[in-house]
């Protein structure tokens, strides 16, 4: 239980610190709006490289990307861009 309760502070205080020194500190907007997008980038860098490497073959994983990418960008439900990915792939690996 004491490993359990360390590793909980270890991983509240560095999210913590930030929040209480700096909460009276103001950005610059050009600066804001630049840190609103790490998550999307994050995100994007995490799931880019398993996305390229899941079929075996790129050439079918590339389609599938785009396949998501083109639903994604028409705004269209996240089960829906996944789902067309995934056809987007298979169609393209009976070509």
């Amino acid at each position: 239980m004491l490993i359990v309760v360390l590793m909980a502070a270890v991983t509240y205080i560095p999210r913590m610190l930030p929040l209480v020194f700096l909460r009276d500190i103001r950005m610059p907007p050009y600066l804001r709006a630049c840190l609103q997008f790490i998550p999307y980038a994050v995100l994007g860098a995490l799931i880019f490289p398993g996305a390229l490497y899941s079929t075996g073959n790129i050439s079918t994983a590339i389609a599938g990307i785009m396949g998501s990418a083109i639903l994604a960008f028409l705004r269209l439900n996240l089960v829906i861009v996944v789902v067309g990915g995934i056809l987007c792939a298979y169609l393209f690996g009976l070509l």
